[in-house]
């Protein structure tokens, strides 16, 4: 049967032209999941904060599945260190790091700078510097700010957009760089 709308077109043709937009226009992380496909049958993050002195280096995700309770250790690091609240942290922000991490080729862990922020803090920033977006995606746990002693802002910031899967902030002058799994974009020098 080929049903056939007033224009010429069939149901067909137009679902089909649907769906391709859908697949356009829908936010996806394939690049960076393309990019940690070389990982083999695991994904793992390593990192450590000069705030809390902790470190971690988390095998989250095998064969396919995240492992929750890795993805919760995870989270907690990822804590507002001023308070010491956490929110679970999205995990296309994880896969993100992970694939721009192994993209550029080294074993030195990430320097964490800030992961979740708690909305009190996000505020307390905000009074301090015009830098801090109000409705930060760091309070919604899909964003970090990371710096690597063995690669610059410009290397790590060019690793991330090769994800096509986030936002990615050069913050030069106070060397780290921003990633989130937001809407793709880029700023910052």
């Amino acid at each position: 049967m080929n049903e056939i709308g007033s224009r010429g077109f069939t149901r067909r043709a137009l679902l089909g032209a649907f769906a391709a937009t859908a697949v356009v226009a829908a936010p996806t992380y394939s690049n960076a999941f393309g990019f940690l496909r070389g990982a083999g049958d695991i994904r793992r993050i390593k990192m450590y904060s000069g705030r809390t002195g902790e470190t971690i280096d988390m095998i989250y995700w095998i064969e396919g599945d995240y492992v929750k309770e890795a993805v919760t250790e995870v989270s907690h690091f990822m804590r507002d260190w001023r308070n010491n609240k956490s929110r679970g942290i999205d995990t296309r922000t994880i896969d993100i790091m992970a694939a721009a991490h192994n993209l550029l080729d080294t074993n030195e862990p990430y320097m964490l700078l800030s992961g979740y922020r708690s909305p009190e803090t996000n505020a307390m920033l905000r009074r301090r510097s015009s830098g801090v977006a109000r409705n930060s995606l760091h309070m919604k746990a899909q964003a970090a700010d990371l710096r690597l002693k063995s690669r610059s802002v410009g290397q790590m910031a060019k690793a991330a957009a090769a994800c096509r899967a986030g936002g990615v902030g050069r913050y030069s002058k106070s060397d780290f760089v921003h990633m989130d799994c937001g809407a793709v974009r880029t700023w910052g020098r």
